[in-house]
């Protein structure tokens, strides 16, 4: 039988998520760019939000998190509830398809390299062959709380197979289903890195954007980053 995943006590401020500048709260939605007018406009957010994830979980909508669990009123709220609301589709390392999680790196080098791997193998999937240049905030958030410790946990190694997410994935929906607030783990794309993915919403504290980052893909290589 395997041992209990081991619990810590976290209290880490600053940790870094790295999203997309065109998901920001304060950029223009691409959606006023293919607008002919504000009738035209109005039309085309309502049929955005009719397909929209978060809009849809906002409006306890959606299965894979309940209204309740959301949060409002503070500031990033949308930048936090979208983390939960628009899994992958084929889910990530400690997350399904139907319910995200907001995943941070202790060091921003630490998200640059996740985001820069991540990103390659997207590319790769659609063969790209011409130098791709795509900015990304920086989101801080602050966690205080008893998270599961995956740092030296060596009954659970196949959690941070490189190559494959299903044990992960097992493991975080039971800890979910027993009421984890997360997991704190080695990063698995930067050598003496740290990460944690939050379960809950609620605990993700303190959400504010820091600096951009333009990261630029001329080949296969690591990415040029720069802050912007």
């Amino acid at each position: 039988m395997t041992a209990p995943l081991p619990v810590s006590l976290i209290r880490q401020f600053d940790t870094h998520r790295l999203i997309p500048s065109k998901y920001s709260d304060n950029s223009d939605s691409v959606l006023t760019r293919i607008a002919d007018d504000d009738a035209h406009l109005k039309d085309i957010f309502d049929l955005d939000h009719a397909t929209n994830d978060r809009v849809l979980a906002e409006h306890d909508r959606r299965p894979g998190i309940g209204l309740g669990e959301l949060v409002f009123g503070v500031p990033c709220y949308r930048i936090v509830n979208a983390a939960f609301c628009h899994a992958h589709p084929f889910g990530s390392r400690f997350n399904g398809p139907d319910r995200g999680a907001w995943y941070g790196g202790f060091s921003v080098q630490t998200s640059i390299a996740e985001v820069a791997f991540h990103k390659r193998i997207e590319l790769a999937e659609v063969s790209w062959s011409k130098p791709v240049s795509m900015t990304y905030d920086n989101y801080l958030a602050d966690f205080t709380g008893i998270f599961h410790d995956l740092r030296g946990a060596v009954a659970f190694v196949a959690c941070l197979d490189p190559d494959s997410y299903i044990e992960s994935q097992r493991l975080a929906q039971q800890l979910l289903d027993g009421g984890s607030l997360g997991i704190v783990y080695p990063s698995v794309r930067q050598n003496n890195g740290t990460c944690i993915v939050c379960f809950r919403p609620a605990v993700v504290g303190n959400v504010r954007k820091s600096e951009t980052f333009r990261f630029v893909f001329a080949d296969a290589a690591e990415p040029t980053v720069v802050p912007v």
